[in-house]
């Protein structure tokens, strides 16, 4: 008997110490990605804390990110210093960088994974490479100052906004040339596929509407009151509905894809640019361009919970658990 207590005691011990240790042990809090486009690093920020735990120099005017199709890196492009930077995307550490792809200011892969399209602002050009190895399969001149894309969801064509020359261009991914180009509004920017598949929506910077247009037709059906310098989108998750950021107006609006018009307005402080919304859908993090901040949205309510310091025009931003893409 007393064997069997002893053992007791020392079972009851064990697993006290057992749950002490964990709880002693801190967990990895998850990062968001901020690219600082002006100075060239990338920004780490507490999630829980929303504060910024380092800064870090990555390349030359690193603008746009996306991860992997696996999400088990995160790429950052360095338009100036002409190259790709893969992060862990959950701790922002650097693991490798891939030099020679020219100008990366826009980047995305179609949804088959098959290609990667790589759009040059500078240097006016369009360059498609293998999406398995990166290799340069295409360079397309596309004056003038091409954008921003989004991708057909049979992967046959990619839309580019042509910023500088006001136009939408339409690259065939198969034979790699333009398809089309039509006119549309003053400075494009942000493109946008709608789930039918039937619509382009782009974002016009330089006025304070989202065109909507028939790319099948080539035809502009619609446009979309919103605010000054609509320019970015991103998927609210639900398949539904999609917002956009309107840089000169300080807002971000809402817009039901099936209805095609702005069901909700937000304030967001500093030129909104890029943004993500977290899994559950209660956070809305924007990057403040011209504030040199991340500004976070609490979306039951609509308003401002925290503006965090970052670097210098903070553009693209990114982290692990955050909303569906669609």
């Amino acid at each position: 008997m007393l064997n069997k207590c002893f053992g007791n005691v020392l079972l009851g011990c064990g697993l006290a110490l057992l749950a002490a240790t964990l709880t002693s042990t801190p967990l990895r809090a998850e990062v968001a990605v901020v690219l600082n486009s002006g100075e060239g690093t990338i920004s780490l920020i507490d999630k829980v804390s929303m504060t910024e735990t380092k800064r870090i120099f990555v390349g030359k005017e690193p603008h746009h990110l996306m991860a992997t199709a696996d999400d088990q890196q995160l790429i950052v492009a360095n338009a100036a210093s002409n190259e790709l930077v893969f992060l862990d995307p959950l701790t922002g550490e650097i693991k490798r960088r891939l030099e020679q792809i020219s100008d990366p200011y826009q980047i995305g892969f179609s949804p088959d994974k098959k290609w990667f399209v790589s759009v040059s602002i500078r240097l006016d050009r369009i360059d498609i490479y293998n999406g398995a190895d990166f290799k340069l399969i295409k360079r397309i001149a596309a004056p003038r100052a091409p954008s921003h894309m989004a991708f057909s969801s049979d992967s046959n064509i990619a839309f580019v906004t042509l910023q500088d020359s006001d136009e939408l261009a339409a690259i065939d991914l198969k034979t790699q040339t333009i398809k089309w180009k039509m006119p549309v509004g003053r400075m494009p920017a942000g493109a946008w596929v709608t789930p039918d598949d039937k619509y382009v929506l782009v974002g016009m910077t330089g006025s304070n509407y989202v065109e909507v247009v028939d790319w099948r037709l080539q035809k502009t059906i619609k446009k979309i009151p919103t605010g000054k310098g609509a320019h970015n989108f991103l998927a609210m998750g639900d398949g539904k509905r999609i917002l956009v950021s309107n840089r000169v107006s300080n807002t971000v609006n809402i817009i039901d894809q099936s209805t095609l018009t702005v069901v909700d307005t937000i304030n967001v402080p500093g030129g909104p640019d890029c943004m993500e919304l977290t899994k559950d859908g209660k956070q809305l993090w924007v990057t403040s361009r011209w504030a040199k901040k991340v500004t976070v949205i609490d979306m039951s309510n609509k308003q401002v919970i925290k503006q965090i310091p970052v670097g210098k025009s903070p553009h693209g931003i990114y982290f692990f658990s955050h909303s569906a893409r669609r």
